[in-house]
């Protein structure tokens, strides 16, 4: 069986970030959740901080994108399912994932499995996933996973409060639990070259 490809994206400004954290944890729960359901997975995070120059250029010019900024928008269209991991802003997603969610083709995730998850530094901004996020890819008719998963600063805490278990790791299980059983129901997407039917200039000199 063919393994199906999923690509976290995190918008994280620092190094080491919760915001990769996040994606981090979300991707595993995701392989995992695949690997229970006999599907293999190959699993790429992709830190939006290491091409920022090159979108920041690329809205500038019109959309022309570096080499490996065209490597990043591949990976992303080409996935099986898809993880965008953004820290919250104002109440709202950062610049640099609106960027890059600008730079790709309105029609580029259309139908793409993708789950949300956002960090900020505290528990009041966690309807942002829903009010500002969700509706950009559902805007861009992805097909958006019903869980979301925010992670406030406290949330990272270890331990457990009064006995019960920590929110946190459960919603990131069940949400990647979530995306794998859609991700698992669809045949793996595959990238074909819209040239490679056509003959060589060898060939056709040659007359073959």
């Amino acid at each position: 069986m063919t393994a199906r490809r999923i690509v976290a994206i995190s918008a994280g400004l620092s190094q080491p970030s919760s915001t990769r954290l996040l994606a981090d944890r979300l991707a595993e729960s995701t392989r995992a959740a695949l690997a229970g359901q006999g599907v293999e997975a190959e699993v790429q995070v992709i830190e939006l901080r290491d091409v920022a120059h090159d979108i920041i250029n690329a809205m500038l010019t019109g959309g022309v994108a570096s080499t490996a900024l065209t490597e990043v928008i591949d990976a992303v269209t080409g996935a099986d399912g898809l993880i965008a991991v953004t820290p919250l802003f104002t109440t709202t997603y950062s610049g640099l994932f609106k960027s890059f969610i600008d730079i790709l083709d309105k029609d580029a995730i259309t139908g793409l499995p993708v789950l949300l998850g956002a960090t900020g530094g505290t528990p009041r901004h966690s309807l942002a996933l829903e009010y500002s996020v969700r509706p950009l890819f559902t805007y861009l008719r992805a097909d958006v996973a019903t869980t979301s998963v925010f992670a406030a600063t406290d949330d990272w805490a270890a331990g457990s409060t009064a006995g019960e278990p920590s929110p946190l790791p459960t919603r990131i299980e069940r949400a990647g639990a979530e995306l794998a059983r859609t991700v698992a129901a669809r045949a793996p997407r595959t990238t074909t070259d819209p040239f490679a039917g056509t003959p060589d200039f060898a060939s056709l000199l040659g007359g073959n």
